[in-house]
C-alpha cells in the first residue's frame, strides 16, 4: 500500500514538471511585425494605437516621441541555477510632427544595442562650490554652536 502511494506521488510530480522552458514577457508582442505595418507619412497616432497599442514611454521632453519595449527573457539550464537569459530586447522610437504624422522610426535590436558607442570622456566633480545642501547643515550647525551669535560677532 505504501508503494502505490509512492508511486502514485512520483508520478504526479514528474507529470507536473514541464521540459518546455518558461518565457517571461515584457511590453508589446511582436513589435518587430507590428512595426511593418506602420508608415512614415501615413500613419498618426490615431492609427498607432490602433495597430500596436498605449505607448510604453512618452517623452516628457519632447510629447511628439512615443517609445515601444518589447523584451522575452527565459530561465536558462539548471546548471546556470536558472539565471534568465535574455531572447529579445525591441526598443521601438517613434517621432510624430505637430499635427501627429510619423515622420521617422526607428526599431533596435539587442544586437544594435550592443554596438551602441558612449562617450568615453569622464565629467569631473567640481568641489570648489558647496552645495545647497552643505551649506544649509553648516548654518545649521553654527546656529546649534552658537546660538545667540557672539562668537561669529567676536570672530569679525
Amino acid at each position: 500500500m505504501i508503494r502505490v502511494v509512492y508511486l502514485l506521488f512520483v508520478l504526479l510530480t514528474i507529470t507536473n514538471c514541464s521540459l518546455n522552458p518558461v518565457i517571461n514577457h515584457h511590453g508589446v508582442h511582436n513589435l518587430d511585425l507590428k512595426q511593418s505595418k506602420i508608415i512614415i507619412g501615413v500613419t498618426n497616432k490615431n492609427d498607432l494605437i490602433k495597430i500596436i497599442g498605449p505607448p510604453m514611454i512618452k517623452s516628457y521632453i519632447d510629447e511628439n516621441v512615443l517609445i515601444y519595449i518589447e523584451k522575452k527573457t527565459s530561465s536558462s539550464k539548471l546548471s546556470k541555477f536558472g539565471k534568465q537569459k535574455l531572447l529579445v530586447n525591441d526598443v521601438l522610437v517613434l517621432n510624430f510632427d505637430n499635427k501627429g504624422i510619423l515622420i521617422n522610426k526607428l526599431l533596435l535590436s539587442k544586437e544594435e544595442m550592443n554596438n551602441i558607442s558612449f562617450e568615453e570622456k569622464i565629467t569631473g566633480m567640481n568641489l570648489s562650490k558647496k552645495s545647497f545642501i552643505i551649506q544649509a547643515l553648516q548654518t545649521i550647525r553654527t546656529s546649534i554652536d552658537d546660538p545667540l551669535g557672539k562668537k561669529r560677532i567676536k570672530n569679525k
